[in-house]
């Protein structure tokens, strides 16, 4: 690799020295033009071997450049919350460098949690830096699938269920990046909402459904965030690979909504040369492919737009008018990226980005419950602080598939709390149960041995002799990145906590009153425990300042203001997807051996259309254990009665809402005013309410602030699928405000004409 570079930047000092010395700046390198031009420029002087070369991949991470011209190569890497650690040329073992450990942000579950758009653009500008400081050109995220199923493994890298707070979330993320000169790559276009049969399913979706609530975050994405990549899914959709997708990426991605960017196929989505050439696909990466079967001696040039493509050119079977667009592209790219030289240099692990991280985890962690105050813990009367569970102790920054990171520090949940609370109370810790032991992923190691000998009968009487004689008790349980749980490749085999976790936590609640239930995971969890706990704190993936983060929360240093961005149902079969089907398959196929391979690809249709999450169960009225939108906090807010600028409005009008928001309490503190349309009639079912607007403020004790959400037709309207248009009908509607989906507060009706 360091060959390679060499040779590179050589050639480019060539370039640079021949033109030089002719003192005429060729179009394509001279900044003065506009880009159009330059690009065009470049295109005419390409061969067509070159043009051919950039549109895949040369190495596990990176794609060809243009040396004799001096267009440098593209790097690529992983992933959403942290930047990937270096691997192998050919291989996806480490490379063993010494320099690429990061900082690992919170996962995006916990952003989205925080509702704070400021605090999005902070993340990706932090995560930007990072990202450019290790000289990598294209980051593989954000994701942005929609939380279909509980069990789904990946939810913990995307941003929840509801489409519209996933868009407003998602834009700054994309404008933080890309202000470092580093292109995002908003995955996984689309419908890959599970990771059971990922590869080797088609989905079947109704239109509607399609565009209200699967494809407006990546319209977003495209239309206000202007991400400059975009990477195609592993499934099908109308029996077609999403890498490889007429309608996804020619039909909507590039005629509809006018895509300029890239699209890069997600690592091994490609398996079709004619299909890649013809359905939008720009940029091929991971096929599984040797180079034996052409005969030849580089791998990648075997891909599907390698040499069989520049085969078929050459015979004529096709044309280049495709190709041209593709590199057309591809050049717009690089002058975004790899051949902007106004780009700043980023840099890693500064202060900045540690404060970044601890605020985002502050901000993201949901109190689901507090009972009796138990939280934040009292310093003057907690004199012993038993900390109990594996995920106090365990390394969460490695594993869960490629988004597993290298870190220069990871605090753990024991650490942060004693750090916080050690110098006045004797903070002592129990195990209560064996989970994961293991700590390698990808030939990253935590460096940790978690095996225990002992009985698990052994092991929860320690615990619970610990809790009965501490002031206070915090368990720290949940899921953790194993297989099966919340990780790649795979999805959770149940809705319960694994390890006998319930037991352990009943028993700690029935040993003292002043305890804590903190959960570790990227995904909602079944709680048979729910009433016999008083606190229950939902902390999420948190990355290398994860303890410092909860232990402020814990002490009140922080007072609490994430907001749920999904339903924790009560059980699994509350959950749409599951009570109507299909997950994780067609029943008839599953049982006849379907999905097993490509060959034989399993059909899973969304039955549910468009009742995902709260949809369903405001609509179906069915309770569910947390709603989305709820967070406490450990202050008081008192809602005024909401007013309108105007009571009807017409097709072309914005209304606007305003309401005042007051901090009853004793403690500064941030709310979410959130703000749900209801159409009060319709002719076609709609669910019962639909977040249009929202706005997080930050208010000291007495404080009150008047906060105003704006909408027009667009929040009001619901997409014809015969009409092929969105559509606002005329008739009554109700904007109802409050501090959850199940807490609204004040209401106004208003009329569109």
């Amino acid at each position: 690799m360091i060959k390679k570079a060499a040779l590179f930047s050589f050639s480019i000092l060539l370039s640079a020295s021949a033109f030089s010395q002719n003192k005429t700046i060729p179009v394509y390198l001279d900044e003065s033009k506009p880009v159009e031009q330059r690009v065009k420029d470049a295109l005419s002087r390409m061969t067509l071997e070159e043009k051919v070369a950039m549109l895949h991949a040369q190495s596990k991470f990176s794609s060809p450049g243009v040396p004799r011209l001096g267009i440098p190569e593209f790097w690529t890497t992983d992933g959403p919350h942290g930047v990937r650690p270096e691997v192998l040329w050919d291989e996806w073992d480490q490379a063993g460098w010494t320099n690429d450990s990061i900082i690992a942000y919170p996962a995006l579950t916990a952003l989205s949690a925080t509702w704070n758009k400021n605090m999005s653009w902070n993340y990706g500008k932090a995560l930007g830096e990072e990202a450019r400081y290790r000289k990598k050109d294209i980051l593989l995220g954000p994701g942005v699938n929609i939380y279909r199923t509980p069990l789904n493994g990946r939810n913990f890298e995307y941003m929840g269920e509801d489409p519209y707070l996933i868009s407003k979330m998602v834009v700054p993320y994309i404008k933080g990046v890309q202000s470092n000169g580093v292109a995002t790559s908003v995955k996984h276009f689309a419908l890959n909402n599970q990771e059971m049969f990922r590869h080797t399913s088609n989905v079947i979706v109704d239109d509607r459904a399609l565009y209200e609530i699967y494809l407006p975050a990546f319209k977003a994405a495209v239309t206000e965030g202007d991400s400059w990549t975009i990477m195609g899914a592993y499934d099908m959709y109308k029996n077609q690979y999403a890498s490889q997708n007429q309608y996804l990426l020619n039909d909507i991605l590039k005629k509809e909504w006018n895509y300029k960017g890239v699209v890069v196929s997600d690592w091994g989505a490609v398996n079709s040369t004619e299909q890649a050439i013809k359905n939008g696909l720009d940029m091929e990466f991971g096929s599984w492919t040797n180079g034996l079967s052409a005969g030849t001696s580089n791998a990648y040039d075997n891909y599907y737009l390698a040499y069989p493509y520049l085969k078929m050119i050459k015979e004529g079977k096709i044309g280049t008018t495709e190709l041209d667009d593709k590199v057309t592209r591809i050049l717009n790219l690089a002058y975004k990226t790899t051949l902007n030289r106004n780009k700043p240099f980023g840099n890693v692990a500064s202060a900045e980005h540690r404060t970044i991280a601890k605020e985002i985890g502050e901000e993201g962690i949901v109190l689901l419950k507090n009972d009796k105050n138990v939280l934040p813990i009292n310093t003057n009367t907690a004199k012993k602080i038993a900390v109990i569970g594996e995920n106090a102790i365990k390394v969460m920054t490695v594993g869960g598939g490629s988004s597993s990171l290298k870190v220069k520090y990871e605090t753990s949940p024991l650490d942060g709390i004693k750090n916080r609370f050690g110098k006045n109370a004797d903070v002592q810790f129990a195990r209560g149960y064996v989970g994961d032991v293991g700590g390698e992923y990808n030939g990253v190691k935590s460096g940790q041995d978690l095996k225990d000998g002992r009985s698990a009968d052994e092991i929860l009487k320690e615990a619970v002799e610990l809790a009965k004689n501490s002031d206070y008790v915090i368990f720290v349980g949940g899921l953790n990145k194993a297989d099966f749980q919340d990780s790649e490749g795979n999805d959770r085999k149940s809705y319960s906590l694994p390890y006998n976790q319930d037991n352990v936590i009943s028993a700690l609640a029935k040993a003292n009153k002043n305890f804590a239930v903190v959960l570790v995971s990227g995904n909602a969890v079944a709680m048979p425990w729910v009433k016999e706990v008083p606190t229950i704190v939902q902390a999420w993936y948190l990355g290398s300042e994860a303890g410092n983060s909860i232990a402020s929360i814990l002490a009140g240093d922080a007072n609490p203001s994430g907001k749920l961005p999904f339903t924790f149902p009560v059980k699994l079969e509350d959950n749409s997807a599951h009570k109507l089907g299909e997950y994780p398959g067609n029943k008839e196929e599953l049982a006849a051996g379907k999905g097993k391979d490509q060959k034989n690809p399993i059909n899973i249709t969304y039955n549910e259309g468009i009742l995902v999450g709260y949809r369903w169960h405001d609509t179906k009225k069915i309770k569910p254990l947390f709603s989305f939108g709820h967070g406490l906090s450990y202050t008081t807010f008192q809602f005024g009665k909401a007013v309108s600028d105007k009571t009807t409005i017409s097709q072309n009008d914005k209304i606007s809402f305003t309401v005042k928001v007051k901090n009853t309490g004793s403690k500064a503190g941030a709310e979410v005013v959130q703000l749900y349309i209801s159409d009060k009639k319709s002719s076609v079912l709609r669910p019962e309410k639909e977040l249009k607007g929202f706005e997080k403020i930050f208010l000291n004790p007495d404080e009150e602030k008047e906060v105003t959400l704006t909408i027009d037709k667009e929040a009001l309207s619901f997409f014809d699928a015969e009409k092929h248009a969105w559509v606002a009908e005329p008739g009554d509607f109700e904007a109802q405000i409050g501090n959850s989906s199940d807490n609204i507060l004040t209401k106004v009706k208003f009329t569109l004409k």
